[in-house]
């Protein structure tokens, strides 16, 4: 499972790489939202979020699932327009593992 999941995220990441760098704004959403800029992508992964918790507190798993698949990929726009990918991710928390969640919180600077 972990290498089908892992796949997944390397197409995503792939075709919108792939959109971006082709920067065809009329043929392709991820092109035409990062026309827009990086504060409408950011803009865009905040409401996905919103609507993220908005399914898992009042509909189904079927809602909760596909609000969940909008948020990954709209923030898979955003760390790619920044350069960023999946793989960063990957590794911020594999440094994070084995640290308690609670003493990791504490170390960041407010």
């Amino acid at each position: 499972m972990a290498d089908d999941i892992g796949a997944a995220f390397a197409q995503l990441e792939a075709v919108v790489r792939d959109r971006l760098a082709a920067g065809e704004a009329g043929a392709s959403y991820v092109a035409a939202l990062a026309a827009k800029g990086r504060g409408k992508i950011a803009q865009k992964v905040g409401e996905e979020a919103t609507e993220t918790i908005i399914a898992a507190l009042t509909e189904g798993d079927a809602a909760l699932t596909g609000e969940a698949a909008d948020l990954i990929f709209h923030l898979t726009v955003l760390l790619a327009e920044r350069g960023l990918g999946w793989d960063a991710v990957a590794a911020e928390l594999a440094r994070r593992h084995g640290t308690s969640g609670l003493a990791e919180k504490a170390s960041r600077q407010p």
